[in-house]
């Protein structure tokens, strides 16, 4: 695996918003490890590393798409969790979200996130989003 690559956890319920993702990665080549949990706890089990039948995301070099709209654990509540211990807190975390509420935006800035976008409702759109990401996480520098 090349040591540059960036393992990327999506955190979304919608599976066609999964689909998306991963159609808009493979048109934009996009070859970064993808790691799929379907709400907040299960995306802490996975970075945790704890046993499960969702696979372990390797500790180093991680990004979070978070979603935060989902059941069980929201993503405003996930990212309180995942803040709160200090081996996670300092990992990237981007919202990908339909949530427009200024509320929510301001709340996952005060929980450092790496930034806020709507999800866009064309795939085109969608892709388009996608590879940006990817040329911005391409050229940051993470541990």
């Amino acid at each position: 695996m090349d040591a540059k690559a960036i393992n990327i956890l999506l955190v979304e319920d919608d599976d066609v918003d999964v689909m998306n993702v991963r159609r808009a990665f493979k048109r934009s080549n996009i070859t970064n490890p993808l790691y799929i949990a379907g709400n907040g706890l299960e995306a802490l089990d996975m970075l945790k590393g704890v046993a499960g039948e969702a696979p372990e995301v390797p500790e180093h070099r991680r990004l979070i798409l978070l979603d935060l709209n989902m059941p069980k654990m929201g993503g405003i509540e996930f990212l309180k969790e995942l803040r709160s211990i200090p081996s996670l807190r300092p990992t990237p975390v981007i919202v990908l979200t339909t949530s427009n509420q200024d509320q929510d935006r301001v709340e996952a800035y005060n929980l450092n996130v790496a930034g806020y976008i709507l999800k866009p409702v064309t795939f085109g759109n969608f892709a388009e989003v996608m590879a940006a990401l990817n040329k911005y996480w391409t050229l940051c520098e993470m541990p």
